[in-house]
């Protein structure tokens, strides 16, 4: 404790910066680039849809486009508000991933993780 207090370190004792590698996928999540009211009119989520379906072909074989929207009751369903961009291989995935994130969508800005395979495929988009 006498140390840290005057400012010495120990050698040796240093904690670093963590780093989490993450695992590229096929399947891209975007957050931030949409908002509920878009989700509920058909016309806005048509063309929201098609406009991720063209930008998503710029960086690879594009497979799907998924963006849950609410149950015509209005119930929430999981991956509200999310965009989900499958790849037919993780390079256009990544590529997707660098040039996606961090973009403005509508005055926001997106966020972009490479999503779980098995989850995408079980149609689980909570995580």
């Amino acid at each position: 404790m006498a140390f840290e207090a005057s400012g010495m370190t120990i050698p040796g004792t240093e904690i670093g910066p963590v780093v989490t590698a993450e695992i590229p996928t096929k399947v891209l999540c975007l957050t931030e680039v949409i908002t509920p009211q878009e989700l509920f009119d058909d016309v806005e989520y048509g063309e929201i849809l098609e406009d991720m379906k063209e930008e998503g072909q710029k960086f690879g074989d594009l497979i799907d486009v998924v963006i849950p929207r609410p149950e015509p009751d209005q119930k929430m369903v999981d991956g509200f508000g999310k965009v989900f961009l499958e790849y037919s291989d993780t390079i256009g995935c990544t590529k997707a991933k660098a040039a996606l994130g961090g973009r403005k969508f509508g005055g926001n800005t997106a966020v972009a993780i490479f999503y779980p395979e098995d989850k995408y495929y079980k149609k689980d988009y909570a995580s």
